[in-house]
């Protein structure tokens, strides 16, 4: 097995590149709150020394209920996180939901994320792949992580070889995750980088009727877990008051722990990646 490196503008990822973080709200709420973000956690991981990958969705279609807030829309959205990349000088990530959006988010975004929900719609990571963007494509947690090597197939397929896969749980019961560790092993095993996505990993879907729970608490615990393990990247929403947040305010990290939760990361990587 050969460990491939993803190239995200300057940041390498991958085996022997240290860890990464892609962070940022759930959802776009609007332009000034997306740019005050990305610049505050650009500046955090700044100072941690982790490369930093800006993370928002410009539509949630998968909440639970009609009512709540999805975002932006595709063209708002993308002016915003266009915005983000050119003002405060990140790279930036989002989710596409239909092969309709694709061409036209890799004209801004550089990199494409499918949602965990999606990880098995073949037209969507082939047109995705064809992109020739990073694409990372979120394990579904209805899947064992043997079964992404069926998604990296389907990518590889269309020439892609910027591809990550990500670890965000697994259903078990009925409004509850838990994470098998042992799947960022068997996802590493493709050779690609896996991310560890640590906040996601902590909701209770629809644990609140028409909207998710979650808890936050176990969010350093879980990606102290994942890097020791070899979790290339550790992808975090993260949102200044997340009791206030538009989407998935109860599994948010408050942006005041985040230097913290960095710090401890790095001791760890520097414990057992020696």
């Amino acid at each position: 097995m050969e460990n491939k490196t993803v190239k995200v503008q300057d940041i390498s990822i991958g085996k022997g590149h240290g860890i990464a973080l892609i962070a940022g709200p759930c959802v776009i709420e609007s332009y000034e709150s997306a740019v005050l973000a990305a610049r505050e956690i650009k500046k955090i991981a700044r100072a941690a020394s982790v490369p930093f990958i800006f993370k928002a969705s410009f539509d949630k279609a998968n909440r639970s209920s009609i009512d709540s807030y999805r975002g932006p829309g595709i063209d708002k959205g993308l002016e915003i996180l266009k915005a983000v990349r050119d003002e405060v000088k990140v790279p930036v990530l989002s989710d596409v939901h239909d092969i309709i959006q694709v061409k036209k988010a890799a004209k801004v975004l550089d990199v494409l994320q499918i949602p965990a929900f999606l990880s098995r719609q073949t037209d969507l990571l082939v047109e995705a792949a064809r992109t020739g963007k990073p694409v990372n494509v979120k394990k579904g947690q209805f899947m064992s992580p043997e079964e992404m090597r069926n998604v990296v197939s389907k990518m590889e397929s269309q020439g892609a070889s910027d591809i990550m896969l990500t670890e965000r749980g697994t259903f078990f019961g009925y409004n509850m995750l838990v994470n098998d560790f042992r799947s960022i092993i068997v996802m590493g095993q493709t050779g690609y980088p896996v991310v560890f996505d640590a906040t996601h990993s902590v909701q209770r879907p629809a644990g609140k009727g028409t909207m998710s729970g979650g808890d936050p608490v176990f969010i350093l615990p879980l990606a102290k877990a994942a890097v020791a393990l070899g979790a290339d990247v550790l992808f975090l929403e993260v949102h200044m008051e997340p009791e206030k947040a538009l989407s998935d305010a109860s599994s948010m990290l408050r942006m005041d722990l985040l230097g913290d939760l960095l710090a401890e990361i790095k001791k760890i990587e520097k414990a057992v990646r020696i």
